[in-house]
């Protein structure tokens, strides 16, 4: 009976090691829904014999509110450049010093240390993209060159309207069309953009950021709220799909990688975060997120779809917003307008 159970407990040791030694070679990765190339992940997981499991959200909101609350347990967190600085304000995000990582050079040189993390301490910004709106000029056939279209829709969009659930997006996108300061505090000016949302809200058909290229494609909105990727996949989905450059402007953001401090597999992390800086891995995610990325020589491995697409291609003389990092105040009062809005 002792050998028996000297032997036992050997092999039940044993059991754990190894199921501990392959725990390890995991990778657990917090992003954006439909937003991770498979192709990437299945090298990756063969150069690396790392397995990456995903989990999703559909706002930088969603997101930031589960990595505050401690649950997750997730290695590399995907955040919008404009939510990043209050990652690393609230103390949730591992120093990873990219700078000094080896494929700091690949990076394209304005995005190596942009203003959300000027030292480059804690993030890779790995692709970028801007926030416009895309209408099936089947359904409205008239001028694409204003955010009217989407604010103060035509006969023919009303209730078919899809806009984002993320009230900071929706916000700054409004304020853009308004001609107003991001961020904004001025009593006059939230006024002004409280009214607009609510005069608009009988159009929208719903405030959701997850499946707008589906939705889109079927026909099921006639317009939306839409990033410039998702943008060019509707429009290979559904030729009638048109990503609108309004006159008013777009806004502008990129998509940062960065470790939570409560990372499991921190090493891991950083094999993925150093995988990405290499154009040819870089192009994979490129090429099924459809938008821009941020390293040099990427646009070499671009597909077809990619080169001179125009939802890629900025007319010159476009004004570009770029989101920014909101204060509390600012924020508070965004979400007393929601509340309403939403209720």
């Amino acid at each position: 009976m002792k050998m028996g159970f000297v032997v036992n407990s050997a092999a039940a040791l044993f059991l754990l090691s190894t199921t501990a030694a392959f725990a390890q070679e995991e990778l657990y990765f917090f992003n954006w829904s439909n937003a991770t190339s498979p192709e990437l992940l299945e090298k990756f997981e063969k150069e690396t014999g790392i397995k990456v499991i995903v989990d999703v959200f559909d706002n930088n909101e969603t997101a930031l509110a589960k990595l505050k609350s401690g649950t997750g347990g997730y290695d590399v967190l995907d955040a919008t450049s404009d939510f990043l600085p209050i990652y690393i304000k609230e103390g949730l995000l591992r120093e990873i010093d990219v700078a000094g990582m080896p494929g700091f050079d690949n990076i394209d040189d304005k995005w190596k240390k942009p203003v959300w993390d000027p030292e480059a301490k804690y993030s890779l910004s790995w692709y970028w993209g801007t926030t416009s709106f895309a209408v099936d000029t089947a359904v409205y056939k008239g001028p694409t060159d204003s955010l009217s279209i989407l604010f103060e829709p035509p006969a023919e969009l009303v209730g078919k309207i899809g806009m984002f659930s993320s009230p900071t997006e929706v916000m700054s996108l409004a304020l853009t069309y308004l001609g107003k300061d991001q961020c904004n505090t001025n009593p006059a000016d939230l006024k002004e953009l409280q009214a607009l949302l609510e005069k608009q809200r009988p159009a929208v058909k719903l405030y959701n950021s997850d499946a707008v290229v589906e939705r889109m494609s079927s026909g099921e909105t006639a317009a939306s709220q839409d990033w410039n990727g998702d943008a060019m996949r509707g429009r290979l989905a559904r030729p009638t799909v048109k990503f609108v450059y309004p006159k008013e402007g777009m806004v502008a953001w990129a998509e940062t990688l960065s470790i939570p401090k409560t990372a499991p597999h921190p090493e891991n992390a950083m094999k993925f975060i150093q995988f990405l800086m290499k154009p040819e891995n870089s192009a994979l995610q490129a090429n099924f997120v459809r938008y821009a990325s941020t390293i040099k020589g990427a646009e070499q491995y671009y597909i077809p779809e990619l080169q001179g697409a125009p939802e890629l291609t900025i007319p010159e003389g476009t004004r570009l917003v770029f989101s920014e990092p909101c204060g509390e105040q600012a924020i508070k009062y965004y979400d007393k307008i929601w509340t309403k809005l939403k209720n």
